[in-house]
């Protein structure tokens, strides 16, 4: 039997929230104590002990960068007992490490798993992005269009004035033409200091969170983790890789990437089914903070599998220790 064939995304699914939870429980210590590096490794350190406890051949495709720039859950490390199906670990152990040392929204743990080979190994550089949720036809928006036609567009598909479209971009001096020219629709935009993964599911929900359409540059890996989260709530995701230097087209090379031109969809970057867990360390728009009361620890994780598109919210109550 192969092993995607042997990808149970059942039986794995609830080990991975635990991975996901227990990265929040280890950062939360640090939650608003301005260390960022000592949160990130904190989540590190749990999310690796916990990975070895599942029963798989696991790589990191998506991790913390190159072995020899961060020798924490590099990529290409080996996670798993070694027994089980052989599957690509796509994962950023705290997403929001600025946030979480600061107490603002939206820091969460988040981790996917599919398949050996099916996540796209993204080299660390930026990419460009675009989201938008479920219910619309393929083409609504694309790269190639204009940042206002593409508010013009899902306007349109979605019968509805652009002043009722809001739109998620990450705020960087990058990106002020970027929200000059959205703003010059009438659309609303939310601002963002970090998180562009929470930021792109924001889309998925967009009656839940008020967010349409996620634009703007950020980091490639991440592109897959968003990828892996809307393959399944379900949505548009297009990302293109931007590079800035010939040693950036380098590390794509040694990737595998050689049409450095290339619009991936959602379905590009995640080929297969997958499995997706999030958990949240501080409060946001998507998922509850970490809660203390006397003598327990609250978590709320969201835990997604793509095969059935099942979403569910879990809370996990833990005694204090």
């Amino acid at each position: 039997m192969s092993d995607k064939l042997q990808f149970q995304d059942r039986l794995l699914s609830l080990g991975l929230a635990r991975v996901s939870e227990a990265a929040a429980l280890a950062s939360a210590r640090f939650i608003g104590r301005g260390d960022e590096k000592a949160a990130d490794q904190a989540a590190v350190n749990a999310m690796r002990d916990q990975l070895n406890l599942l029963d798989i051949k696991g790589v990191v495709v998506i991790g913390e960068g190159e072995r020899d720039e961060a020798p924490m859950l590099y990529i290409g490390e080996e996670v798993g007992s070694g027994n089980g199906p052989a599957v690509d670990i796509a994962l950023d152990p705290l997403e929001g490490t600025t946030l979480t040392a600061k107490d603002m929204p939206n820091a969460l743990t988040v981790i996917a798993m599919a398949p050996r080979g099916t996540l796209l190994h993204a080299p660390d550089v930026y990419m460009d992005k675009l989201a938008i949720g479920p219910g619309h036809k393929p083409g609504t928006v694309t790269l190639a269009m204009s940042p206002s036609e593409r508010v013009s567009a899902l306007a349109a598909a979605k019968g509805c004035s652009t002043e009722h479209i809001t739109v998620c971009i990450l705020d960087r001096p990058r990106h002020e033409d970027l929200i000059a020219e959205v703003r010059s629709t009438g659309a609303a935009i939310r601002l963002i200091t970090d998180g562009d993964v929470a930021g792109v599911m924001h889309c998925a929900e967009p009656d839940i969170t008020g967010i349409d359409m996620y634009m703007g540059s950020g980091g490639a890996p991440e592109g897959v983790l968003a990828a892996a989260a809307l393959k399944c709530m379900g949505g548009q995701f297009f990302g293109k890789l931007l590079f800035r230097n010939e040693d950036e087209k380098a590390r794509a090379r040694k990737a595998g990437i050689t049409n450095f031109d290339r619009v991936y969809t959602r379905d590009d970057l995640v080929k297969s089914d997958v499995i997706f867990a999030a958990t949240g360390v501080t409060n946001g728009s998507l998922l509850a903070g970490i809660k203390r009361d006397p003598g327990w620890v609250t978590l709320e994780t969201i835990l997604m599998r793509s095969k059935t598109g099942s979403v569910r919210r879990m809370t996990y109550k833990t005694p204090v220790r």
